[in-house]
């Protein structure tokens, strides 16, 4: 794996209070216990009638690995990343347990080793009502660790532009802006 890779999470939610890092703002996966790069790519159990489902995504690094996030009908949004030299996938770990349901879709993007993914939570969100539980997730590196952020009532993170160099990551919705970089991670109140 590429020492210099990152990858960054970020799930949306609706519009205003920054809680800040969340009190799991590291949470570690070990790979060794969980097996390694043994496991197959799990999928949201949502039901969707659409294809491909929004409550899943994937997207590939330059080295070849891969990021897949996907939602589960127990409010959790979990995270598997692909060795290309294992040829498998990892166990899933969970990024995000919401306190309501999955949300529009999961969007991904990568650039220079850095993965952003885009994701909510929302109480009446299949009805039209804005999501209420925003994350923004990163990870580098050997991708088992997770700085998170968490903004409540919020409409969600639209955007993410990643640097060239992949060391600091944007999230954009209007005028509101929340930046990750991977020295110091995320500000503590960003849009205070």
């Amino acid at each position: 794996m590429a020492s210099g890779a990152a990858a960054v999470v970020v799930l949306l939610a609706g519009c205003g209070q920054s809680v800040g890092r969340d009190a799991g703002a590291h949470a570690s996966v070990d790979r060794a216990a969980a097996g390694g790069h043994t496991y197959k790519l799990r999928h949201s159990d949502i039901h969707w009638s659409g294809s491909p489902s929004p409550f899943e995504s994937q997207v590939k690094l330059p080295d070849g690995r891969r990021v897949a996030m996907h939602y589960l009908k127990n409010k959790r949004l979990y995270v598997q990343d692909y060795s290309p030299r294992a040829r498998g996938w990892s166990k899933p770990a969970v990024v995000y347990r919401a306190q309501t349901d999955a949300c529009q879709g999961i969007t991904l993007k990568a650039r220079a080793g850095t993965v952003a993914a885009i994701a909510d939570f929302g109480v009446y969100c299949s009805d039209g009502e804005p999501p209420t539980e925003s994350i923004a997730a990163v990870a580098t590196g050997r991708l088992t660790k997770w700085d998170r952020h968490l903004t409540k009532n919020f409409d969600g993170w639209a955007k993410a532009d990643i640097t060239e160099n992949g060391k600091q990551v944007t999230f954009k919705y209007h005028s509101d802006r929340l930046k990750w970089t991977k020295a110091k991670g995320f500000p503590k109140n960003p849009l205070d």
